[in-house]
């Protein structure tokens, strides 16, 4: 019978892999015997051993006849790590319990299908919602082939995001900013136009709590932009316009670390595809207005988190720069999550 207090600690564990795994999903697992837990592990980290594998080797007695609680979908393929489905036949698994089918096309059912087959029950759809919202940023990326693009932005009441003079510091207030510095820590890479790095010379890392530090990316046309400057570090991707940056300053960024990609015309989404290729499985957009009008002009955003503070500047710089739109033109968002966070 299934237990629901089981998949909920699945579940927890699971989180605790977060921004360590990618661009694999965050699993964890639950080994019942007899009505109590006797095992349980999570998937710790990229091309490491998997939530089921540390389950087993985390239990404390034969997991033979035992029921298995988990967040996804058994793998059914040789990857990084053999096939766990496979490793759970060979254990004598009784039962399994799974959150949601795995949508990357290498599994998707497959690993359902081995269970059973072998003569293992096998029941899925628990918690199923909780699942998908964990592992959101991977189930976007295997089925799309691209990032899960989230734009963040800090705005007044009055909805600007800087005031005339392009002052932002502080919109947002600290319990705000811890928030992105976690949600930092979680997704592949930071993404910000060369404006704003021009403007307030970011650092685009953790900081404000333990964590790992994402990539960098630097949308800039021009390549105009000094390789002393803070954000420019090994884990750098520096985007520019075909040819527009000198061999000399080319050599200077590839002694730093920094990778450089040359992307023509305006847009974004073969950009994305290509970050796709080195793994970048979730990107955090930070700025400016005008990489924010374009992400949202093309339809590239998947999840919006603005914080909105309890300041009224009467005008200043707005959160999209784009053409004005008639309100039968305007852009009509759907599907995407919007998270609106009022702060005071």
């Amino acid at each position: 019978m299934f237990r629901i207090e089981f998949m909920q600690r699945a579940l927890k564990l699971a989180k605790l892999g977060i921004g360590h795994v990618s661009p694999n999903p965050a699993v964890g697992c639950v080994i019942v015997k007899n009505g109590r837990i006797i095992g349980e592990g999570y998937h710790r980290q990229f091309a490491g051993p998997h939530a089921e594998v540390n389950a087993i080797r985390n239990s404390i007695e034969p997991v033979a006849d035992s029921d298995v609680y988990v967040t996804l979908e058994p793998c059914s393929h040789y990857g990084k790590t053999p096939p766990c489905s496979n490793l759970l036949i060979e254990q004598g698994i009784k039962r399994v319990f799974i959150a949601m089918e795995d949508p990357n096309p290498l599994v998707n059912g497959r690993g359902i299908k081995k269970l059973k087959e072998a003569g293992i029950e096998v029941s899925v759809g628990h918690m199923e919602e909780e699942a998908r919202e964990l592992n959101r940023f991977f189930i976007h990326f295997v089925t799309t082939g691209r990032p899960y693009i989230i734009l963040k932005a800090a705005i007044t009441l009055d909805g600007f995001v800087a005031d005339e003079k392009g002052n932002s510091k502080w919109i947002s207030n600290t319990d705000s900013r811890r928030e992105v510095h976690r949600l930092r820590s979680q997704v592949d890479a930071v993404l910000v136009g060369a404006g704003t790095v021009r403007k307030d010379k970011p650092e685009l890392t953790v900081r404000m709590l333990k964590g790992r530090n994402p990539r960098k990316i630097i949308l800039c046309k021009s390549g105009n932009l000094s390789p002393n400057l803070a954000v420019f570090t090994e884990k750098t991707i520096l985007v520019t316009g075909k040819d527009a940056v000198p061999v000399i300053k080319k050599r200077q960024f590839s002694k730093m670390g920094v990778s450089l990609m040359e992307h023509s015309g305006p847009e974004l989404a073969s950009l994305l595809k290509s970050f796709a290729t080195m793994g970048l499985a979730s990107i955090l957009v930070e700025g400016g207005a005008k990489v924010f009008g374009s992400f949202v002009e093309q339809g590239l955003v998947d999840e919006f988190l603005i914080y909105v503070a309890p300041v009224i500047l009467g005008n200043g710089k707005r959160l999209f720069e784009m053409p004005p739109r008639t309100m039968k033109k305007a852009i009509r968002l759907s599907g995407q999550d919007i998270r609106i966070c009022l702060r005071g």
